[in-house]
């Protein structure tokens, strides 16, 4: 017969002890990889960090950008509020003076209207003085040859 049992000690410790030793040692390898990898991410300086940075940049620039936008069009609805101030004025001005003018225009048609009712009561006079004047003549006047020798004799010259 044959002893079975020392030998099977011996292959048992030297076996049972090889795969836990590796076990172990694989373990220690991925808990030490994970962690070189948490640390390089967290300490290291990986090219998603620079994405960050860069998108952060960008934000900021935005912020700026969309500050300096609000800015001017704050500005330009001052701009546009002082226009239509200026142009309600400037309409007022022109309502005002096209009353003006239609009042001054009225006035001239007033006007206008006096000086032709005036020019006609002046001819009116004018024709019934010459025919006043008409009917009055041949009895009150004396003949024109004897007023011209009057008129003639009255500047200084005679005639003998």
């Amino acid at each position: 017969m044959i002893d079975l049992a020392p030998q099977d000690s011996q292959s048992r410790s030297g076996v049972g002890v090889q795969p836990i030793a590796i076990g172990a040692a694989a373990l220690v390898l991925v808990l030490f990889g994970f962690g070189s990898i948490g640390l390089w991410r967290a300490f290291g300086n990986p090219p998603e960090s620079d994405r960050v940075v860069a998108a952060r940049q960008l934000q900021a620039r935005t912020a700026q950008m969309s500050e300096a936008l609000a800015e001017k069009t704050k500005g330009l609805e001052v701009t546009q509020q002082e226009s239509i101030d200026q142009l309600q004025a400037m309409q007022d001005d022109v309502q005002t003076m096209r009353r003006q003018i239609a009042a001054q225009q009225a006035d001239t048609k007033k006007l206008s209207d006096q000086v032709t009712a005036l020019t006609e009561a002046v001819e009116s006079l004018r024709q019934s003085f010459a025919s006043s004047q008409a009917s009055e003549q041949p009895t009150a006047d004396p003949s024109p040859r004897k007023r011209s020798r009057t008129a003639h004799r009255k500047r200084g010259g005679s005639r003998s």
